[in-house]
């Protein structure tokens, strides 16, 4: 098996999944927190990237514009940044009302004409499964960004468990190098063509 890519970095992708996972089911609040100050971080970075952008090459509406979306972004990441809890809290309760307008959506589209039987079942299980997480996630935003956290954790668990085995499978498998060795450039039993 050849990825392309060394054993190496699959082996400390891996193990960097794994130490998320661990810590993530372990100290789901801190990890929320953590989560919602690197968001709070890059919201702010973007921010400032968009007022130096909009100062550079914007002109007109464009500039505005560059520069109402760089002043949300500052603000929102200053507020992530100085207040991480409430921000989860907030990020939360958005991603529910986000699932309930997708799972009405959804669920409309479900009854649309010309739709085949068992696309629409789907389309209808996957709108009920929607609304019932947005309201999940709507009336107790602190227990649904907790229990994403704990998720993503077995998550990211998983997939560093994954990554390891490849690493190893990655790592036993011949290259073509020891299939066909280059020959030995000292060996004076094989002389060089004249």
């Amino acid at each position: 098996m050849n990825l392309g890519v060394p054993w190496t970095m699959l082996l400390l992708r891996g193990v960097v999944g794994i130490i998320f996972g661990l810590v993530a089911i372990v100290w789901p609040v801190s990890t929320v927190i953590a989560l919602a100050l690197l968001w709070g971080i890059w919201a702010l970075a973007d921010g400032i990237g968009l007022a130096v952008e909009a100062f550079r090459h914007g002109s007109g509406g464009q500039k505005a514009l560059a520069l109402a979306m760089a002043l949300v972004a500052v603000l929102a990441g200053l507020y992530a940044i100085t207040r991480p809890g409430a921000t989860a809290l907030i990020l939360t309760w958005v991603l529910g009302i986000w699932l309930l307008v997708r799972g009405v959506f959804e669920g409309v589209g479900a009854f649309r004409p010309g739709l085949a039987g068992s696309a629409r079942l789907l389309l209808g299980l996957g709108a009920v499964l929607d609304l019932v997480l947005g309201v999940l996630f709507v009336a107790n935003p602190g227990r649904a960004a907790l229990s994403l956290t704990v998720v993503l954790g077995v998550l990211a668990l998983f997939w560093g468990g994954v990554l390891v085995a490849m690493a190893f499978a990655v790592r036993k498998t011949p290259t073509a190098d020891d299939v066909h060795p280059a020959p030995d450039q000292g060996d004076d039993t094989h002389p060089a063509p004249a």
